[in-house]
């Protein structure tokens, strides 16, 4: 079975229409609905926004569905001119950019008892996922997805994101999500569509693209989850 999880209505709609014998379970307050997609076994999840409520809804998720991996589907802020808008962006590591305990003298964004800043993707899952949005005719681009716990509308913002972390993307759920599969030892994913460019009005931006960066991401998915590609594996 495959997890899937994205925060807001516009970026799992899709997948749950095209589930196939839909069941629906309420845990911790989130809603999961499995069934099968695209000839895969699957369950969604609708997160709510933020590194707290997806890190919920993931631990929830690996506990009483028991996927064998996770995908976080949804859209992103770019950090730089290698994403554009409507751009795809795969993460091969994720790192809360807002995680900080440089008071101690720790490196932004390190991760107390984990020890890391960036943690890995899925190699073999990320491969996956660019090639199935080259596939659709999209441009992808691999590279680290940063998250926190704030909207980034400003380019300066952004800016010193790309610089401290390397970073080609930024949102607000895909490094939690990471952290928790890490830890669970789960395999993930995280798959964005660029919806506000690095240096636009980031409000505007997003207002304008979000629902367009957000279908090409299921569409993405569902390419993924199609059972043909899996028996070829």
């Amino acid at each position: 079975m495959i997890g899937i999880i994205g925060a807001m209505p516009a970026e799992v709609e899709a997948l749950r229409r095209a589930l196939e014998a839909p069941a629906t379970q309420t845990v911790s307050g989130i809603c999961f609905v499995s069934g099968t997609l695209c000839g895969q076994p699957a369950v969604v999840a609708q997160c709510g926004i933020g590194k707290v409520n997806a890190a919920l809804c993931t631990e929830a998720m690996i506990v009483t569905f028991r996927p064998a991996l996770i995908l976080n589907t949804g859209v992103a802020g770019s950090l730089c001119d290698k994403a554009g808008l409507l751009d795809v962006v795969v993460a091969d590591t994720v790192v809360q950019h807002d995680f900080d305990t440089t008071a101690f003298g720790d490196p932004p964004g390190l991760l107390p008892g984990i020890g890391k800043v960036h943690l890995p993707a899925d190699p073999a899952v990320a491969a996956r996922l660019a090639n199935r949005a080259e596939s659709l005719g999209f441009h992808a681009v691999c590279g680290t997805v940063a998250s926190g716990d704030r909207f980034l509308d400003r380019p300066e913002h952004k800016l010193a994101l790309h610089r401290d972390f390397d970073a080609v993307a930024c949102e607000m759920e895909g490094a939690a999500i990471g952290q928790v599969c890490y830890l669970n030892q789960v395999p993930f994913g995280i798959l964005r569509v660029i919806s506000d460019s690095s240096d636009g009005d980031g409000a505007m931006e997003y207002e304008t693209f979000m629902e367009q960066a957000a279908a090409r991401s299921c569409r993405i998915v569902m390419a993924f989850c199609r059972e043909d590609d899996h028996a070829q594996q």
